[in-house]
């Protein structure tokens, strides 16, 4: 591994399938997971039917007036469910990475537990407790570990 890829907030795959799961979030059962959205959720429905009403002219207030009051509801609970499915599709995208990184890093393990010692250089996935490995500046650590020698300063 020799760098990073990032990845844009807006990557086209994600944010194709966080609308997609932002209106398959609409079912009640998965709105009611968050009772400030499921609220707004019950409102957006309730202002629908308001406006169905006043529609077929028994609404207490006009149309139009209704009907903006149930479009800015209805975004405001698919813009949550947006959040909600980007930050999943994001969070899904970087455990999948971390999941190909771990196949593909590479481990310097020691021969003897010492400093200058010869080190074979294996798949970092085929590491076992207890075996020590050496870790360079700017070298990626292939494993979770502790220090015995040395000191450590880590960019994650």
């Amino acid at each position: 591994m020799t760098g990073t890829v990032r990845r844009s907030l807006f990557d086209l795959a994600i944010l194709r399938q966080a609308v997609i799961d932002s209106f398959r979030k609409l079912t009640p059962r998965r709105q009611a997971r968050n009772p400030v959205m499921f609220v707004v959720y019950v409102g957006s429905i309730l202002t629908t039917l308001l406006w169905i009403q006043a529609l077929a002219g028994k609404g207490e207030a006009p149309g139009w007036f209704i009907f903006w009051v149930s479009v800015w509801l209805w975004f405001t609970v698919l813009f949550a469910n947006f959040a909600e499915a980007m930050a999943e599709g994001r969070g899904k995208a970087q455990a999948a990475s971390l999941r190909k990184a771990r196949r593909d890093l590479e481990a310097k393990r020691l021969r003897q537990p010492r400093r200058g010692a010869d080190y074979d250089v294996v798949s970092a996935a085929r590491l076992r407790k207890g075996q020590i490995v050496l870790v360079e500046a700017n070298d990626f650590i292939p494993a979770d570990g502790t220090v015995i020698e040395g000191i450590a300063s880590v960019n994650e």
